[in-house]
């Protein structure tokens, strides 16, 4: 029985690692309430940086469909150097010959003055130039393989008219973006929601490990007693053997309960990023009704109708972005009308760079259309798979809505059930300390026995225990009701 007594108290005193030398040496802890942890939280939370992307890319995605129905603009500069040209072959004849030709055969020029015979050998001089000239030297001066081009120029287009292609898909953009933000605002709910949840988990996890350590307070205190009066012969033997045992079943009691703390402590301190070998000390109360809700609870929806639940409308805006790509698909089978237009700066300089007076313009306006004549079958499977969306969203929002409505009651269901579990409990734990009290007494004047004490300290911690947690599922019910509108289904 000493050696039960020694091993009992050493394990007690591991589990709960009570020692005045580690307490004086241990850090300060951090004193944290649910306001703060829930804004901690927001900035650590993966889900909600995910959601504030998805509204970034939705964002983009409605400025491209909205940048469609403006002229596309592009500048254009280039520069290109032929090394071999084909047209060179046409360029016969050396310098020489040309310019001895350029030298005698001057530009022929009619005199009716002259006589008759000048100007019949005049005649027969510039045929003679013509024969031997080069028919294809007048090349060279065209543009055709100029060693160097340089060009300058701006490219525009304006689609006038796709069969309301480009309206169908910024419709389904303002929808993806109303879809995105939504969720953002279901991520921010749902990450209030079970950050409290943590945080009460914590709370409550504490609370039981006091009770527990409570009870085991109680049964040392009645161990000792017994023994006391074992030796003085007012206690039997068996009584002492029941105190024991109360003692030691008490022990690994403490050791979970303080475990299931240290593990919500420590899933807490996950979930707002803080390092686990900090000490945290949470100062929000667990209580009942009088407890506030967190302050970012108010930026949350509280209606519980089912069209006003994020769920209910992000499918209602999936199913407006199935609506604008159906449209989008059906526009593929009209005509399509374009204007489109090219100025161009162009400079053939024989080398180096060009000089502003050496560029020539060139500048086009086209009007064009377009029509599917045969796309073998693919605009019409674009069309089966829009329409094919929009039924699928279609269902899903009357899903949304049947979900909504039954998530909509259980949250209200359980709400009811929190308030009337916890006035259920109100008053239990004073009569069951009084019991307790009196259970103590009549023990130790030896009118009970060590079965009803016993009794008693059990139902004084069942009572304790079903009290602390009926306060959490109050606090969570109260809370879950408040953002009910913004939270997703299921939660």
């Amino acid at each position: 029985m000493g050696r039960s007594w020694i091993g009992a108290g050493a394990l007690l005193f591991v589990a709960i690692g009570g020692s005045g030398a580690l307490a004086a040496q241990a850090p300060v802890a951090r004193k944290l309430s649910l306001d703060s942890a829930v804004a901690l939280s927001e900035g650590t939370n993966e889900a909600i940086g995910i959601a504030r992307a998805g509204l970034l890319r939705a964002g983009a995605e409605v400025t491209r469909a909205r940048s469609v129905f403006l002229p596309q603009i592009t500048g254009t500069a280039s520069y290109t150097k032929t090394l071999k040209s084909q047209f060179s072959a046409l360029e016969t004849g050396s310098d020489t010959s040309s310019a001895s030709s350029s030298s005698s055969c001057d530009k022929f020029i009619a005199n009716p003055a002259l006589p008759i015979d000048q100007r019949v050998d005049s005649l027969e001089a510039e045929v003679g130039c013509l024969s031997t000239a080069n028919p294809f030297a007048a090349f060279k001066d065209l543009p055709f393989g100029r060693p160097n081009e340089y060009d300058l120029g701006l490219q525009g287009s304006w689609v006038l008219w796709n069969g309301m292609q480009n309206v169908g898909d910024h419709d389904a953009a303002l929808a993806g973006r109303r879809s995105a933000q939504v969720e953002l605002t279901a991520q921010q709910a749902q990450n209030l929601l079970t950050t409290s949840e943590a945080y009460y988990d914590a709370l409550l996890a504490d609370r039981l490990w006091m009770i527990a350590d409570s009870a085991l307070v109680q049964a040392e205190r009645t161990l000792s007693e017994t023994k006391l009066a074992a030796q003085v012969g007012t206690k039997a033997e068996f009584d002492l053997l029941r105190a024991q045992v109360a003692r030691d079943n008490q022990v690994p009691v403490v050791i979970q309960r303080r475990a299931a703390r240290d593990l919500a402590y420590l899933k807490l301190k996950q979930l707002l990023d803080l390092p686990s070998a900090d000490s945290v000390e949470l100062t929000t109360p667990l209580e009942g009704p009088t407890t506030p809700l967190p302050v970012a609870a108010a930026r949350f929806s509280s209606d519980t109708a089912s069209d006003g639940r994020a769920p209910v409308e992000e499918a209602s805006a999936a199913l407006d972005q199935a609506a604008g790509k159906r449209r989008s698909a059906r526009g593929t089978m009209w005509p399509a009308l374009t204007l489109s237009s090219t100025y161009t700066k162009i400079s053939y300089p024989e080398s180096g760079l060009p000089n502003l007076n050496s560029f020539v313009t060139n500048w086009n306006v086209i009007l064009g259309a377009s029509v599917p004549l045969f796309t073998g079958g693919r605009l019409g499977a674009q069309r089966q798979t829009a329409q094919a969306n929009y039924d699928e969203a279609e269902l899903r929002l009357s899903q949304a809505r049947k979900a909504a409505a039954l998530d909509s009651r259980s949250a209200a269901t359980q709400l009811e059930a929190a308030e009337a579990a916890w006035t259920a409990g109100e008053g239990t734990v004073e009569q069951a300390e009084k019991a307790y009290g009196i259970a103590e007494v009549r023990y130790r004047e030896g009118i009970s026995t060590q079965t009803e004490l016993s009794d008693a300290r059990l139902q004084l911690q069942q009572a304790q225990a079903t009290r602390a947690q009926a306060a959490r599922d109050l606090q969570i019910a109260r809370l879950k009701v408040a953002v009910l509108a913004d939270l997703p289904l299921g939660q």
